[in-house]
């Protein structure tokens, strides 16, 4: 169970203003909206959530270095737990077209506006009951989703995971090192449940009986 990352480059890319995300909103009132996981969380204003979540490329580095990391065929089976509109999935069938790729998300509108490509391989549905046969996919990956879960769906979001792969997994969640970390974190986030500093998310993957990959992202 290594810690690889993946990810931390497109999270660094995006700057943070920590302070005026608590000053200029009522951060509650913000969180709530951003937790229906509507139009507002990835297409409205930035203190609901993205401000507007558009492709751009940036996931395709991302892509490649999972496939190259984990070997995957051309023909990879390959699933997204938390995919939101796709734009990962998409890459990973730009250079793997016989890839077999689905996903599933919690928000109905990030499903109906996902890339279009890979839409009809998407569906509605919670990180705790994956609708998929045990051993299924190559490849089982959720970026940036597992720490919007509460403790114990946490754990059986992991051992979903566990059971519908045949391959590698790997999960990447919000985290903090240090004091200045977790005050950025709670500053920032808007539908974070599970705050864990690195010593504690491993203990949790252990305790779920998780024995994939995985890497942290910080607010630094």
């Amino acid at each position: 169970m290594p810690n690889v990352d993946f990810v931390s480059g497109v999270h660094r890319a995006t700057p943070r203003d920590y302070l005026a995300r608590v000053n200029e909103a009522d951060k509650a009132d913000c969180a709530a909206i951003a937790g229906q996981w509507g139009r507002d969380y990835w297409d409205g204003d930035r203190k609901h959530g993205y401000g507007g979540f558009h492709y751009d490329g940036r996931w395709r580095t991302v892509a490649e270095q999972i496939a190259a990391h984990y070997r995957l065929p051309p023909d990879a089976t390959i699933l997204d737990v938390g995919c939101g509109k796709a734009f990962l999935l998409y890459e990973f069938t730009q250079f793997l077209p016989q890839a077999q790729v689905a996903g599933i998300d919690i928000s109905a509108y990030g499903i109906e506006h996902a890339k279009e490509e890979v839409r009809p391989q998407l569906q509605v549905g919670s990180a705790v009951d994956l609708p998929y046969a045990d051993d299924t996919f190559d490849l089982v990956i959720s970026i940036n989703t597992l720490h919007n879960l509460r403790n114990f769906e946490l754990r059986q979001a992991l051992q979903e995971i566990e059971r519908v792969r045949r391959g590698a997994a790997y999960v990447t969640v919000e985290s903090y090192r240090n004091e200045r970390e977790k005050v950025n974190l709670l500053y920032w986030q808007l539908t974070c449940r599970t705050f864990h500093d690195p010593q504690e998310w491993e203990w949790a993957f252990r305790q779920a009986g998780y024995t994939g990959d995985y890497s942290f992202i910080y607010f630094e």
